[in-house]
């Protein structure tokens, strides 16, 4: 068991946050958000894709943005990556983390990533012989681990084979997706109390379309998951999961986990960051604690001054 408090909260607003909006930013409004974040203290982020900017526009230039940041700070980064090509691009422009993602349903895989669970899975030595010699890591990030948006229900079972697989258990960390927010924190909490992922760490990706993603975080990391994905205002989703929603808000996560570098000056600046993206975006934050931090009890030391704006 994970103390909530210990937990890490890696910030995917700069790709799945961003990947289901009309409009895409430029490369130097997306390095300005992955330092203020990182500035904020926020341990790990991920910043762009490989995915086809002609499927997936949002993501084009990701490697402009692997590009602009320093040495130090991508390695706090992580890009997604689905095919070894990919890993191979993304190291050559300096990227040094990277997330291997396939789907637990060949379904969604077909329709994400075009091949059969089974191709994505037998690929994956390639991608970790490339990050090692690279010096960088490597997660392996199973989607639809849950339900998949045309197959329904996930066998666990088969989320816990591709776990354990012997071609997938050189990764450095194991993230469990909950790509439609469909999934409830006993369902959580079952999964992550019977995976076996070794010494490797196990990270929660959930979305909030039902309205569980705190409560799905927190049964995660109550069954030992040590980090949790989130985006700013709970931006994102998949375009390739019909009725898949918003990311689990970062705010929300970090208001309920209390990290040791969370102050209420610092998640005032997160807020006010997710304010000015979402506004940018032409976005309606879906955070409840951005929302509370700007109601009118101002006794509450977490409620930022309007005053001070």
């Amino acid at each position: 068991m994970t103390a909530l408090h210990d937990a890490i909260l890696r910030d995917v607003t700069l790709r799945d946050g961003l990947q289901l909006t009309g409009k895409a930013l430029d490369v130097g409004t997306r390095v300005e958000l992955a330092r203020t974040l990182l500035a904020a203290g926020v341990p790990e982020i991920e910043i762009g894709s490989m995915a086809r900017p002609d499927l997936v526009p949002p993501m084009a230039g990701s490697l402009d943005v692997v590009a602009a940041l320093t040495p130090e700070e991508l390695d706090r980064c992580w890009i997604w990556v689905a095919t070894p090509r990919h890993v191979e691009k993304a190291i050559a422009a300096g990227a040094r983390n990277v997330q291997y993602c396939f789907s637990a349903s060949d379904a969604h895989n077909k329709a994400n990533i075009g091949r059969v669970t089974e191709d994505s899975v037998a690929a994956m030595p390639a991608a970790v012989d490339m990050v090692r010699e690279a010096g960088g890591r490597i997660q392996l990030c199973i989607a639809t681990a849950f339900t998949c948006p045309f197959d329904g229900r996930v066998d666990p079972d088969r989320v816990r084979g591709i776990v354990a697989d012997a071609r997938t258990c050189d990764a450095d960390d194991v993230v469990l997706a909950d790509t439609l927010g469909q999934a409830h924190p006993a369902q959580v909490s079952d999964l992550f109390a019977t995976v076996d992922a070794g010494d490797r760490r196990l990270v929660f990706h959930g979305h909030n379309t039902w309205g569980m993603g705190v409560a799905n975080s927190l049964a995660a990391i109550s069954a030992g998951a040590t980090m949790v994905d989130g985006a700013l205002g709970g931006l994102g989703g998949c375009p390739f999961a019909p009725g898949a929603s918003g990311n689990t808000a970062s705010e929300d996560l970090l208001f309920a986990t209390r990290p040791d570098y969370l102050t209420p000056d610092v998640l005032a600046d997160l807020v006010r960051a997710g304010e000015r993206l979402l506004s940018e975006l032409g976005e309606t934050s879906r955070s409840k604690t951005a929302q509370g931090a700007r109601s009118k009890a101002l006794s509450f030391e977490w409620v930022i001054d309007r005053t001070g704006q």
